[in-house]
Order: C-alpha cells, then sequence, then structure tokens
C-alpha cells in the first residue's frame, strides 16, 4: 500500500533539499547488501502502451530529465568494515533503445525480456528505457531501474518530474570525490559514533526474532522438492501476467461485496494464494504481506518502505467483504508498532555476514511463511503515463527479478505476488507466480487467474 491511508496519489514528494548527508538509509543498505551477496538484483518496471505512434521527441526529454532525478546516482560502497555506504550522483544517460517492430501478440513478451536486461547499483545501468513499434496497433514503452536505488512510488514520482520538466541537485558529490584515506577515516568515526546506536539494537534482537518467528512450518506435502545439487544452479525466469479491469466494474463489484477497492484486491489475492496452495496447513487461511509506502516530501530514501500482514479466510470473500475490509484497517495499526520494533534492529545492517545476507530474499523482515506478496499503489497520479505528452492506453507498475536460480531464496519455496494500481481508467494487477516442482508457465498462471476473476464475477483485458 502507498501509505497509511487506503489510497493516496502517486505523485511528485521531492523538492530541491540541498543534500547534507548523503549516507544510505539502512533498508537501502540491506538492499545493496543482498545485491552483492546473493547475486539476485531486484527492479522495479513501468510499462506504457500506446495505441498510437508517441512522440519521440517528447519522450527523448523525458529520458534525458530521469537522469535529474532519484534515478541520478548510485551507490559507493564504504571501504572501512561495517561502515555505512554512501550515493554518489550519477547522471549518465543509458539512451533510448528503439528495438525491431512486433506484433501485437509479442508486447508482453518483450516487456520481459526488458526486465531481465541488468541494472546495477553500483556499477550501473542503474536504469535503462526502451520503445518497441507495435505493428498495426501503436507504441509500447518500459523503464527498468534497481529497486535499491528506487522504490515504485519514487519511480513514478521521478517520472512525473521529468514529464513536468522539474530536475533536481541533492547535492550528491560525484563519485569517487573522496581519497581512499579520507574515506577509511569518515567512515570510522561515523561508525564509532553508531556503536551506541548498534549496542541498543543488539539487546533488541532476541524480543524481535520471539515476535516474528514463523507461525507454523509446513507439513511434507507443503515442504518444496529437495533439488539434486545439478539442478540448484538452473537458471530461474517466474512467470507473469497482467489483467486491465475497468474501474466501474471494479468499485461496483466491490461495493457489492461490502468491501472497498483494497478489500477487493486482497479477497482476490487470498482466493489466488489458496489457488497456488499457499494456505496454512491448519487454519485454511492466507497471509498477505504487504509493503507500506511512507515517502513523504524531503525523503530520498530508496526504499521508503514498511511492512504488514494478515490472514485472510479465502472460503468467503467472494461474498462478503466486510471481514476482510476490517483486518486491514486492524493491520495498518498494529504494522506501524511492529514495524517500530523492527526497526530497532536496523543498525545492525552494516554488521550482518554476507552468507547470511545471501540466503534470504528481499523484504524478509515481516514476511509470514507462505505469504502472498500484495503490493498496492492506489491511485496514481495521470501524469505519469504521459511521458510522450499525452496519456497511455494502459499504465502498470511491476517488480522484477533477474538472474534467479532454482535455489534461490525468493523462489525455493514458491512465490506469488501481485502488484496493482488505479489509472487511466482501469485497475491493473500483474501477477509473478512460481511453484517449485510444478509446470510453471505463463499460461499456467493465466488459468489460475482466470477461474479467480471467475470467482469475483469479474472480466478482463489480459497482457
Amino acid at each position: 500500500m502507498t501509505n497509511h491511508r487506503t489510497a493516496v496519489a502517486v505523485r511528485s514528494l521531492i523538492p530541491f533539499v540541498p543534500m547534507a548527508d548523503n549516507t544510505l538509509a539502512f533498508m537501502d543498505q540491506a538492499s545493496y547488501l543482498w545485491v552483492r551477496a546473493s547475486g539476485h538484483v531486484h527492479a522495479i518496471q513501468l510499462t506504457w502502451v500506446y495505441r498510437r505512434e508517441i512522440d519521440l521527441d517528447e519522450l527523448r526529454r523525458v529520458h534525458d530529465g530521469l537522469a535529474h532525478g532519484l534515478i541520478g546516482r548510485r551507490v559507493e560502497p564504504s571501504r572501512f568494515p561495517g561502515g555505512r555506504h554512501r550515493w554518489v550522483a550519477s547522471h549518465d544517460l543509458p539512451g533510448v533503445d528503439i528495438e525491431k517492430p512486433r506484433s501485437r501478440d509479442g508486447v508482453a513478451d518483450w516487456f520481459e525480456e526488458r526486465a531481465q536486461k541488468p541494472v546495477d547499483p553500483e556499477f550501473g545501468p542503474v536504469w535503462h528505457f526502451g520503445v518497441l513499434p507495435v505493428t498495426d496497433y501503436g507504441t509500447a514503452v518500459t523503464l527498468v531501474a534497481s529497486h535499491t536505488v528506487i522504490d515504485g512510488v519514487g519511480l513514478c514520482g521521478a517520472v512525473i518530474d521529468a514529464v513536468e520538466g522539474v530536475e533536481h541537485d541533492f547535492g550528491y558529490p560525484p563519485p569517487g570525490a573522496r581519497t581512499r584515506r579520507q574515506a577509511l577515516l569518515e567512515d570510522a568515526r561515523s561508525t564509532a559514533r553508531g556503536l551506541p546506536q548498534v549496542g541498543r539494537a543488539l539487546g533488541a534482537t532476541v524480543t524481535v526474532a520471539l515476535h516474528n518467528k514463523p507461525s507454523f512450518w509446513r507439513d511434507k506435502q507443503q515442504r518444496p522438492p529437495k533439488l539434486a545439487k545439478a539442478e540448484r544452479k538452473r537458471p530461474v525466469v517466474v512467470p507473469t501476467a497482467t489483467v486491465y479491469i475497468d474501474l466501474a466494474q471494479w468499485d461496483s463489484r466491490a461495493e457489492e461485496l461490502g468491501g472497498s477497492s483494497n478489500a477487493l484486491l486482497a479477497g482476490f489475492a487470498a482466493r489466488l494464494g489458496e489457488r497456488f496452495g499457499r494456505s496454512h496447513p491448519r487454519t485454511n487461511l492466507v497471509t498477505l504481506n504487504y509493503p507500506v509506502n511512507d515517502r513523504t516530501e524531503n525523503d530520498l530514501r530508496a526504499n521508503a518502505l514498511k511492512g504488514m500482514d494478515f490472514a485472510v479466510d479465502p472460503a468467503g470473500v467472494t461474498e462478503d467483504l466486510r471481514g476482510v475490509r476490517a483486518a486491514i484497517k486492524e493491520a495498518l495499526v498494529s504494522g506501524a508498532s511492529k514495524f517500530a520494533e523492527q526497526e530497532r534492529v536496523f543498525p545492525l545492517t552494516p554488521f550482518v555476514p554476507t552468507s547470511v545476507v545471501a540466503r534470504l530474499p528481499l523484504g524478509a523482515v515481516n514476511a509470514a511463511d507462505s505469504p502472498v506478496g500484495c503490493s498496492a499503489f492506489g491511485e496514481i497520479d495521470a501524469r505519469v503515463t504521459r511521458i510522450d505528452g499525452a496519456e497511455a492506453d494502459y499504465f502498470t507498475v511491476r517488480m522484477v527479478e533477474q538472474n534467479l536460480t532454482a535455489d534461490s531464496p525468493e523462489v525455493s519455496s514458491g512465490e506469488l505476488y501481485m502488484t496493482s494500481g488505479r489509472v487511466c481508467g482501469k485497475m491493473f494487477i500483474s501477477f509473478r507466480a512460481y511453484q517449485p516442482g510444478m509446470a510453471n508457465s505463463k499460461e499456467t498462471l493465466l488459468q489460475q487467474v482466470s477461474r479467480t476473476l471467475d470467482d469475483f464475477g469479474l472480466t478482463a483485458f489480459i497482457e
């Protein structure tokens, strides 16, 4: 969810603020450490589809403007053991990749191909931009950026700034501005000043661990199959799909079921989670895990995120959403205090061994045993769709993953993740789904999504 409210417009929240401290937030450093330890990369992908040719000159102007926003930076690691990493300016322009035309049926595959084109938060490119002419239809466009450098709300805000011609100077130094000696001395002093905070974090670890231990262990039927050694490093690309639902239909159905847009999304996620075997083995409840964005003005964090989770009974959600609506409200209240408790251990981030980091999926904090991930953007400012001067017909935000293998913690126990937003008169929902040892394909995912749409009496255009 984008905020403590159930629906908040995604908009530019980053005015010019000279940057005195370019130190990464603990969560951002954790994201960087995880990328380096695991070799896996999480990224944010924005996609636009136009039923017409686009204004390439205007698109290039927006592309150039992006280099002067929150993705115009990269990570410069500390050379001091346990030191805090820093942001440095990176105004490099990756260029607009204009590719050979494809048919309308090939657009989704092209989005997937672009999602796997590498990004890197330290060495770059931090982001890349692609355009696909679509035969007898129009144009598709996509922007992919490192999640270590920006989250979804931040990336939408960066695009809106570029559309509006707003450029920022956050005061980040250029790469290598400090000599090795300066960097070691400054980071050593900074680490020493933070030691009392580290001591308090150590004292909080036991409490946090007890409060966040898994609520159940999977039974034999739910445990993922053991992989042969040769199979563990097999490359894996998680199947994805996106649906677009008319907003009037979506809101009408939510009202008929006694819920809200967010409650309907949660009910849909629970029902789909049940289909993918992500129910509690005893209670049959499905746990939903929500990243909650709390980005505010003057906020230069890459990942302005907290987390909450709550359980939903998928059995009755197609008839009554009032219970789901109440569960969301309760989770928003309890989740804030739970995350505040977890923040107490964040100062330990720079000291966590890479061997531990490598076995944790990004976002493991506050995650349940077998959750369904739900990133709900709510109302999205339509300006984000105007990258060539006019609104797109279809727009999505989605999370993508690169360099996964069969034993990656993101997928070794299965994955089901949904991203949604309200824009251009439509509700978009993007899905990622993977089940170890099963036939994983886009066709299988679409079958389950289509059945769940039928359960709720919804019709959709499927990408």
